[in-house]
Formats: C-alpha cells, sequence, structure tokens
C-alpha cells in the first residue's frame, strides 16, 4: 500500500501506477455529478453538442453538496459522497466518453464500470461516509456550477477547486482488482462454508 498525491489533470500513466489500497489525496479540479448529471451529459453529447466542461483528466465526485451563497459566492457547507451504485447504469459509457481519472464515492461500482476502468484508465477512490464536513474543508472554492437551473443544487455540476482532497482509498484500480468483489467471493466462500457446518 502506497500514498499518493495527484494534481489535475492526471495522467492515464499515474492511474495505471496505483492498485487498490493505495490511498490518494487529489488537488486541483473535481466535478459533481450525480445521476440526473450523468443522463444529462450523455444525451448533450449523443446530440453531438459541447459539454460545459471538459471530464478529461479529473476527478468526478458522486455528491449532492449542500452549499450557501455568502456575499454573491457559494460557500460549500458539506460534501459527502453518495451511493455509487445509482451511476452504475450510466458509469460505463461516462468513463469511455469523457475520460475523468478518479470516480470518487461510496459504495463502489460493480463488473461493467470496472471494464470500463480498465480500457480507459479510471480509478475508484472510496471516501468515507460521514465525513462531509472534512471533504467540503478540502474544497477551496466554487470554480462554477452548470445546469443548476435545470438539475437542482444537489444535482448540478460543481466544479471544485481542491486541496488535498482525501483520503481516498484505491477501491477499484485499472487492472480489473475490486474491494468489492473480493469481499463478495470471500462472502460467499464463508456462508457456504457455514452451510455445509449445519
Amino acid at each position: 500500500m502506497s500514498e499518493y498525491h495527484l494534481k489535475t489533470p492526471i495522467k492515464e500513466e499515474d492511474i495505471r501506477k496505483l492498485r487498490v489500497g493505495d490511498i490518494i489525496y487529489i488537488d486541483g479540479i473535481i466535478v459533481t455529478a450525480r445521476d440526473e448529471a450523468h443522463k444529462k451529459a450523455l444525451e448533450i453529447h449523443e446530440q453531438g453538442k459541447e459539454l460545459p466542461i471538459d471530464f478529461k483528466g479529473l476527478g468526478l465526485y458522486h455528491c449532492g453538496p449542500i452549499v450557501k451563497k455568502i456575499d454573491n459566492e457559494w460557500k460549500v457547507i458539506a460534501a459527502g459522497p453518495t451511493t455509487s451504485t445509482r451511476m452504475e447504469g450510466l458509469e460505463p459509457d461516462f468513463v469511455r466518453i469523457f475520460k475523468p481519472r478518479v470516480i470518487i464515492g461510496k459504495g463502489g461500482l460493480k463488473e461493467n464500470s470496472l471494464k470500463a476502468f480498465n480500457e480507459v484508465g479510471v480509478v475508484y477512490g472510496a471516501y468515507t461516509g460521514g465525513a462531509a464536513a472534512l471533504a467540503a474543508g478540502s474544497i477551496k472554492r466554487v470554480v462554477n456550477v452548470f445546469w443548476l437551473e435545470d438539475l437542482g443544487i444537489p444535482e448540478a455540476l460543481w466544479v471544485f477547486e481542491v486541496k488535498d482532497f482525501g483520503p481516498l482509498v484505491v477501491a477499484m484500480d485499472a487492472h480489473m482488482n475490486s474491494i468489492y468483489q473480493d469481499l463478495m467471493a470471500q462472502v460467499v466462500q464463508q456462508k457456504e462454508k457455514l452451510l455445509k457446518e449445519l
């Protein structure tokens, strides 16, 4: 297990060095996107139109932040991770098309996303649930927000400049390794063992 400090835009070769269990921190730009933002981004791409931001090399954060406008500027109050499985049906296409380098969330993603990570060079960084205030403390400023009127605060694309955002545990890497799959295999094995003992 190693610790890495990554700066956006993150290069594919830097992602390929990472392995499950490594700890990463991010400096630079991360963008929030939940399911509605994923859908809208993919629809715009299908229509041949340009998105308001280029995701390539950035952190993509599954998060619906709590924000407040103070003196005409957005202040992030809390920014905890959303459960990522909500995005499973959309994430593989999103990753292949837009090429973010680190997907940040909680609970992990499944086999189809893992395959896309392997193809493109992406890792999943698990962020601790319940640490929303800690996450907000690493956000230096709100650079921009897109689709706020269409989608509302939790679903909009929030563009954050972050410093030492983490710690993120590499729970899925670009080499087809997943903590979640390993854990499920152990559960199945243990279940079979217990059933035999009954």
